[in-house]
């Protein structure tokens, strides 16, 4: 099935240079110029993956990620025209799984849509050794992708799915800050730990009554305390 991605991106020349690297891999396109713009899109389509500017007329991409974000955990792409940390932050703590920082090479833009398309719907087709993880009244089934609590469905981000499943399979074990790094993002990561710590804090209140499962090891990481 071929993977639709809205790019949300006011600068035209921009915005074509990245669909035609977008079409030349194989994805379905579709724009978006303004927030407004996108959200339409985004209701009327099947969208996998979202590529954000920030900046943007009528409504910004922090709203745009907001409003999206109460309803879809679609992966979502942030673009940034400043290397700023807070920035970064914010677009995490509101549910984004990436960022790029303008000005960018569309190529390395390229390899982190195929990243995050391939790791939300490679199980798609194949059946993983272990389709289900269950710790503490906590459920993950990987091949939807879904986790639940006490019964309850909650909904997680990539990051934050890619994240909880890391602990919980090495329950017990002390993860460090850059081991989770590596696992998530998958290449040099421009962030520092307060971008952890933001995805983890998102992380906790999803898990409501459970949240004191993944548990803060002072100058170490974090690691995953449950009951099998």
């Amino acid at each position: 099935m071929q993977k639709s991605i809205l790019i949300v991106e006011d600068e035209d020349i921009l915005r074509e240079v990245v669909k035609d690297y977008l079409l030349d891999a194989g994805y379905e396109v579709l724009e978006a110029v303004d927030g407004n713009e996108a959200l339409a899109i985004f209701e009327e389509h099947d969208i996998h993956l979202i590529i954000l500017d920030i900046m943007l007329p009528e409504l910004d991409g922090w709203s745009v990620c907001r409003k999206i974000r109460k309803a879809s955990n679609v992966a979502i792409i942030m673009l940034t025209a400043r290397a700023d940390e807070d920035d970064t932050l914010l677009g995490f703590e509101l549910g984004a799984d990436d960022y790029v920082t303008k000005p960018y090479s569309p190529p390395i833009l390229l390899a982190r849509v195929k990243r995050l398309i391939d790791s939300r719907y490679a199980r798609a087709g194949k059946l993983p050794d272990e389709d289900t993880l269950i710790s503490n009244g906590i459920c993950v089934q990987f091949p939807t992708r879904t986790v639940t609590v006490d019964g309850e469905s909650i909904t997680l981000t990539y990051t934050e799915f890619e994240i909880l499943t890391y602990l919980m399979q090495n329950q017990g074990i002390i993860i460090t800050r850059e081991q989770l790094i590596t696992k998530v993002w998958g290449y040099e990561f421009d962030g520092d730990d307060r971008t952890i710590n933001s995805h983890i804090r998102n992380l906790r209140y999803k898990l409501g009554t459970k949240a004191n499962c993944i548990v803060t090891v002072i100058r170490a990481g974090y690691k995953f305390e449950g009951i099998t």
